[in-house]
Parts: structure tokens; sequence; C-alpha cells
């Protein structure tokens, strides 16, 4: 009894602990849109991206993270256009979660242009206690917690060309508690602030070089920070390496199959005591874009 006690208490404890932050991604610099809405168009095509996240393999109950987006220009005008879902699973909850974003960008020089967006989310929580194995199935206080549901609203700024970025980002404003009991929160929404950025240095006609950041501030949780490297050879192959600091190392690989294709995959070791636990985290995406036609792109995006 003792046991399932302490594991009802802990992994409720886990699931306090990592709600206050939005899902985590290694390979953020290719799925920008779903921290910050002003990047939605940004492109300047039609563009499809999935990615599935396995963390902490081998740890019962650890997190799986599915996204699927699109974003796009809208017509000839300034306006871009977003929509993302988003399917997050840790122990015993799950939240869905889908997006949409609308984007306005100005050219601030022969360079440079400037976008500005907004977000709209809608969340859906859900716990399933009897992934926690209680001992009396009736216990009214360890009922299931089906759907409930939240909105929230967010923005963000993106200043981009196509061989640099930075952004700044808060996707959502509100803060939301769930499953209250006696005024105790198991599950709290809290408000993430992101700054995004990166650079592509021309190291020779073939191979270039993308350093990239992400900040990520929440309330009650360190600062996190990730740092990355990415080289593109010949405009096809990518490889590079990220750290998470005081967290984990991650590599990173990625083949541009077609001009429409791509595909990228990381694996992260982790640098904390959970080393001992899990075997890794990976993760896996694919982008699909169709271009304008007569649009002739002469370089792939690295971003």
């Amino acid at each position: 009894m003792k046991t399932k006690l302490f594991s009802i208490v802990m992994m409720f404890t886990a699931i306090v602990s990592y709600a206050q932050q939005d899902a985590q991604y290694t390979q953020y610099m290719y799925n920008t849109i779903n921290v910050n809405p002003a990047y939605a168009g940004s492109r300047g095509a039609l563009s499809f991206f999935a990615l599935h996240r396995t963390q902490w393999v081998g740890l019962d109950g650890a997190p799986i993270t599915n996204t699927l987006s699109v974003n796009t220009p809208f017509n000839n005008s300034k306006l871009g256009l977003g929509v993302s879902i988003i399917n997050d699973e840790i122990g015993p909850s799950t939240t869905n979660s889908i997006s949409a974003d609308l984007s306005y960008t100005i050219p601030v020089s022969e360079s440079y242009k400037l976008s500005f967006g907004v977000k709209g989310t809608a969340n859906l929580f859900s716990i399933d206690v009897n992934k926690l194995n209680p001992s009396d199935q009736t216990d009214p206080q360890f009922q299931n917690f089906d759907n409930e549901f939240s909105p929230n609203i967010g923005a963000g700024i993106y200043l981009h060309s196509h061989k640099a970025y930075i952004g700044f980002s808060i996707p959502n404003f509100i803060e939301t508690d769930a499953y209250n009991d006696n005024d105790v929160a198991i599950y709290k929404e809290k408000i993430n602030y992101y700054l995004i950025g990166g650079y592509v240095f021309d190291l020779n006609s073939s191979i270039k070089f993308k350093p990239t950041f992400m900040t990520k501030l929440v309330e009650g949780s360190p600062l996190q920070v990730d740092l990355s490297g990415n080289f593109l050879f010949n405009e096809k192959f990518v490889v590079g390496l990220a750290y998470r600091w005081s967290a984990s190392v991650s590599a990173m690989a990625g083949f541009q199959i077609s001009d429409a294709f791509y595909v990228g995959y990381s694996y992260d070791f982790e640098t904390t005591e959970l080393d001992n636990y899990n075997s890794g985290s990976h993760e896996i995406f694919l982008r699909y874009e169709i271009f304008k036609k007569n649009s002739k792109i002469t370089t792939p995006r690295f971003f």
C-alpha cells in the first residue's frame, strides 16, 4: 500500500513539474511555429510538418509528444496563417491542443523582415487514474478526469532574413489550473517565455554552418538554455550537435530528399542522474512543402 501511495505521489509530482512547461523539442529550429506564431508563412511556401518524440525511453510513464502543423503565406498579402495540433502524454495524463496562428510581416530593410503574430489555442486535459493502479478503484479521490477544456492566447515577434533570425514569444498568456481538489491543482499551465535566434555562415561553396539558441523561462522552473550547431553539406545533408544546459547532449542529422521533402532525426543523451533509468530520447520529423508556381528557390532554407 505504501509503495502504491508513493508511486501515485511521485507520478503526480512529475505531472505538476512537467506541466508547468510546454512540450520539449530538441529540433526546435525546424519547429518554430509551435512556440512563435509570427513564424507563420515566413518560409514562403505551404509547409506541412509532422514530428514524433519519445523521451526517456525505458522509463515508465515518460513523455511522448506528437506534433502536426501547417503554415503558409496568404496569397500575395503580408499575412501568414498556421494551424498546429499537439498530443502530449506523460504518465496518466494526456494533453491535446489545437492552435491557430496569424502573422503580419513588414519589410524593415533590403534584407530583413519583421513579423508579428498572434496565437489562439484550445487545450483538452485528461487523467487516466487506472494507469496508476490504485488499490481501490471506487475511491472518489482517484477518479478519471476527462477533457478539461481551457482556452489560451499568445503572441510573438520574429525578425528574419535568409541568413539570420531572432524572435521572442509567449505562446500562452493565461495561467490555468486543472484537477482541483481542496484548492490544490494537480495540473498547472504556466506562462512560458521564449527567445530564439540563429545565423547561417557560408564556410565555403558547399558547406554552411548554422548556430542557434533557444531560451525558455517559466515561473518555478530553472532557465532552460538550448544551444546547437548544424552543418549543411551540398545543400542536402545536415549533421550537428545540441546541448541543453544541465540536461542533455544531442546528435542531429537531416536529409533534403527533394525540394519538397526534408527528414530529420535526433537522439538525446541525458547528462543527469536520469541517465541511469532510461536509454535516451528519440525525435524524428518530416517536412513537406509546396512552393508557388514559377518560383525558384536557389538554395534550401536552413530554418
